[in-house]
């Protein structure tokens, strides 16, 4: 396994502490559980975490700014009252974090056959979207006018 010494892009860059923080914290992040993230149109994404065993009263999705958590916690409960003798499906808690990337914002969710699906979508506001400047021959247009 290799590793990288981002120490010297520290010095030289301003305002990209994000970015190398997340690309330090790979390493990191936990396998459970698995997940996929697909495309699902031009600005459509969906997450998909596998839940097996969650009711949907033990998970719990948050959206803040631009990060997205996601939590299950196991509630303990005997429904048989027997013993187990071998526990292969896992039932601990977990804690999952996505960034996000500017303007993306949580859709909904749906739980079905054990995945938990979380649908993105990209909102570019009016104000940020590119804009065709029509050319005048020889004179200045206004493009757009306000009073304040």
């Amino acid at each position: 396994m290799r590793t990288f010494d981002l120490a010297p892009l520290y010095r030289s860059t301003v305002g990209f502490d994000r970015l190398f923080s997340m690309l330090d914290g790979f390493e990191a992040a936990p396998g459970y559980p698995p997940y996929n993230i697909e495309r699902t149109g031009e600005d459509a994404y969906r997450v998909s975490v596998a839940v097996a065993g969650f009711a949907d009263s033990e998970l719990s999705l948050e959206a803040k700014e631009n990060t997205l958590t996601i939590k299950g916690e196991k509630q303990t409960k005997d429904e048989n009252g027997g013993e187990v003798l071998y526990q292969g499906i896992a039932a601990r808690a977990f804690e999952r974090v996505f960034q996000l990337a500017d303007y993306v914002h949580v859709k909904g969710a749906s739980l079905e056959n054990g995945l938990l699906h979380v649908d993105l979508v990209r909102e570019i506001p009016e104000a940020k979207k590119p804009r065709q400047i029509p050319i005048g021959a020889g004179q200045t247009k206004v493009v757009e006018a306000k009073a304040a």
